[in-house]
């Protein structure tokens, strides 16, 4: 029987509010009014809660903005993963930082393993590298859980919802949707992604490094695709290249992570297909 108190920094988020539900009453869940990660005096309050984990999940994830605004990246999600990593090794806590596939810089034919070197080329992924480095060498009792492509029914705090939630509202208006057909990546059910990191406390894996996503790789177009296959909708959907889609920040054109390491401890992960129609069912979307 699984007994922790576990607190959640960022518990509101689409992945901390998963994790909440999947922890249950051993959840202690903490908001951005509980809790302030670059504050370390703020953080110092945790330790009243006498956790045995703390899984921070709170980032500053705008990957445009975050070209704009590096100091406030830097302070979130790099000085915010120094305090929690401090804070945890005080009390005895283990620590679980999540990360992200933008830590890559998407040069790898196939699937990123922990093993492959981080290289990302975005502030966003720059600074939560530095929040790994940070996590490892600051609390040797850690996971660093990178996670991608995120979707849950909580919605991105901060990004308003999700790119399923986006496309099928899109679709419903009419809108002419041109999605990147040239970028990898690995869709991740939050719900899927907490159960994992429950599974891996439970059966008290080897602190380090872990991907926790879904199972195989696709292309924001072809995910389009199969949400309106699945909803038997109809969609003017079309593809395009990232070149013709100009963002501020660099996207590496592939970040599709494997899930080698939860395999090999008997953890497994649905696939992307499998997860979405899970989703969609939750969400109402699907009977």
């Amino acid at each position: 029987m699984f007994e922790m108190k576990v607190v959640i920094i960022g518990a509101r988020g689409q992945l901390g509010s998963d994790l909440t539900k999947v922890f249950g009453s051993d959840a202690i869940p903490l908001t951005h009014e509980d809790i302030e990660v670059t504050d370390l005096e703020r953080c110092k309050n945790i330790s009243k809660f006498d956790p045995d984990v703390i899984i921070n999940t709170a980032a500053f994830h705008k990957t445009d903005d975050c070209e704009l605004m590096p100091e406030k990246t830097f302070q979130v999600n790099a000085v915010g993963a120094k305090n929690i990593a401090e804070i945890s090794e005080q009390i005895g806590a283990v620590d679980i930082f999540i990360s992200t596939d933008y830590v890559f810089d998407g040069l790898k034919d196939g699937l990123y393993t922990e093993d492959d070197l981080p290289n990302p080329i975005n502030t966003y992924g720059i600074s939560k590298l530095a929040g790994e480095i940070f996590t490892r060498n600051y609390n040797k009792k850690h996971y660093v859980v990178r996670v991608a492509s995120l979707f849950g029914v909580a919605g991105a705090s901060g990004k308003g919802g999700n790119f399923i939630e986006t496309m099928i509202r899109k679709a419903k208006e009419g809108a002419d949707l041109k999605v990147v057909d040239d970028i990898m990546m690995t869709p991740t059910y939050t719900h899927d992604a907490a159960v994992a990191i429950k599974d891996l406390l439970e059966k008290k894996a080897p602190y380090g490094t872990y991907h926790v996503v879904n199972t195989g790789a696709t292309t924001w177009y072809k995910f389009a695709k199969e949400i309106f296959d699945v909803l038997n909708m109809d969609a003017n959907l079309k593809p395009t290249t990232s070149s013709e889609y100009k963002t501020r920040a660099k996207r590496p054109k592939n970040s599709a992570l494997s899930n080698e390491k939860l395999k090999a401890l008997g953890i497994q992960m649905r696939t992307w297909q499998d997860a979405l129609k899970a989703y969609l069912k939750e969400k109402g979307h699907l009977k």
